[in-house]
């Protein structure tokens, strides 16, 4: 397959409520969206950077610079290829693996749509559907944390994720647990809002019979993480610190998690990611698909990856009325606690021209024969 260009899209969308974590409060997403064009097809990826680097290094300007500046220049140049060979022309630079994920997912979908398969398919999904859990944002109070629990669960999630930090923690999910059913399924994220100092009060969680605590500690203390899990019993899941089926299978090693969170975006892509999957499978670890507040473009390809058949935690693969009131694509809409996988080749939809129109603030396109010769 060969690239004809590459279209860079800078999009803004206002969120239906601030979304309020460890690391700082988003009222609206800036997000960069791929189209890849071949003769063929053309293809979707989305980023998953957020505007300034406080999740991961990475950062939405900083993602569109090294792609218009070294990685889609790269492609271009190579001529031929398949979505199987993007990881490997881009290996020689270091890192980027938001801005990596974005431009193989669009050329994985503009390959599949050449070739009518969906995305599920090729992963090696085995589900129709996906069970959906939600993930609740630090509010003002304690009360005000209950009546959005209260709206999700009768909205149908299965699971409820609460984000945590030192001074909102214990409380607010005590009030959950004693105000909702021990049959809800409650998990938390600290986002590496701890240390190991904090030991104590992180096991003070163990009685609220939590799936998981999702990222306690820093992003590169697997050691840690590891020691943490000999003093409490809530099983400790790995989000930031996993970034490669190499990082997975060393964490699972030397026990630092129970459980993993795959972000296709943070780990370099989809193809990535069924690495990952494949590494905890082995290794009899449970996964479920994390998010990062993605437009239906790749909400779309996380529920293909989320039917995976290692998937058995629901993930945070929402309906698209959780963070947008109108979304790019055809809205995913929750049904019995469920999101359907998309049938349709490569990732299964595509965004409608007027309201990509609405929220797209910038664009610029990288052409083929700019590097011809």
């Amino acid at each position: 397959m060969k690239i004809s260009g590459v279209e860079l899209l800078r999009l803004r969308m206002p969120l239906v409520s601030p979304f309020r974590t460890s690391f700082g409060t988003q009222e609206a997403r800036e997000i960069l969206v791929l189209r890849v064009i071949t003769p063929t097809a053309e293809g979707w990826g989305e980023c998953g950077a957020l505007l300034d680097p406080v999740y991961s290094s990475e950062y939405v300007n900083g993602v569109a610079d090294v792609l218009r500046t070294y990685l889609v220049p790269t492609l271009l140049r190579a001529g031929d290829i398949s979505a199987h060979q993007v990881a490997p022309l881009l290996a020689k630079f270091k890192g980027h693996r938001m801005a990596k994920a974005a431009l193989e997912t669009a050329v994985l979908d503009a390959e599949l749509r050449a070739h009518d398969m969906p995305l599920s398919v090729a992963l090696g999904s085995t589900k129709d559907s996906v069970d959906c859990g939600v993930s609740v944002g630090i509010m003002d109070s304690v009360p005000q944390l209950l009546d959005a629990v209260a709206g999700y669960l009768d909205e149908g999630y299965v699971r409820i994720k609460l984000k945590i930090e030192p001074g909102w923690d214990v409380e607010p999910v005590r009030a959950v647990r004693e105000r909702f059913d021990d049959d809800v399924l409650l998990q938390v994220d600290a986002n590496t809002a701890y240390t190991l100092a904090d030991t104590q009060r992180l096991a003070q969680l163990d009685p609220f019979n939590l799936l998981l605590i999702e990222q306690p500690l820093d992003e590169e203390d697997v050691l840690g993480h590891a020691e943490l899990a000999r003093h409490i019993r809530t099983p400790i899941c790995l989000d930031e610190s996993i970034v490669s089926a190499q990082s997975a299978a060393a964490a699972i090693k030397v026990g630092a998690c129970r459980i993993v969170n795959i972000k296709p975006s943070r780990v370099g892509g989809y193809l990535e990611a069924r690495r990952i999957h494949d590494v905890c499978e082995a290794n009899g670890v449970p996964v479920w698909c994390g998010g990062m507040l993605e437009t239906g473009i790749g909400r779309a390809a996380n529920v293909a990856l989320a039917a995976l058949p290692g998937f058995t935690l629901p993930g945070d693969t929402s309906g698209s009325s959780r963070y947008y009131r109108t979304d790019i694509t055809e809205p995913f809409v929750l049904v019995n606690g469920q999101l359907p996988v998309p049938a349709g080749p490569g990732i299964g939809v595509t965004p409608i021209p007027e309201r990509l129109a609405e929220v797209t603030t910038a664009r610029e396109f990288v052409r083929a024969d700019e590097f011809a010769g």
